[in-house]
């Protein structure tokens, strides 16, 4: 599973970890991805999402029609 949320484009971060001796470590900050079904009462079939945590609390108040309308309509795969 890739990184990437399908909804929001959150992708992952990077940065440095600072340790008491001030030495720098690179690191990856992960967006909080999860993989969730929803129903989709149009086409009668469940679609699969990856979605970041604020997707999915989106997705709760717009509506998965709305939010499939949105990922298609940026040209990804649902």
């Amino acid at each position: 599973m890739s990184a990437h949320c399908q909804l929001t484009g959150a992708r992952p971060g990077f940065g440095n970890t600072v340790s008491h001796s001030h030495r720098r470590t690179s690191r990856r900050f992960d967006p909080n991805i999860q993989r969730k079904r929803y129903w989709l009462p149009s086409e009668g079939r469940y679609v699969r999402l990856t979605l970041s945590a604020r997707a999915i609390k989106a997705i709760d108040a717009m509506g998965v029609e709305s939010a499939v309308a949105l990922i298609r309509a940026r040209g990804g795969k649902v």
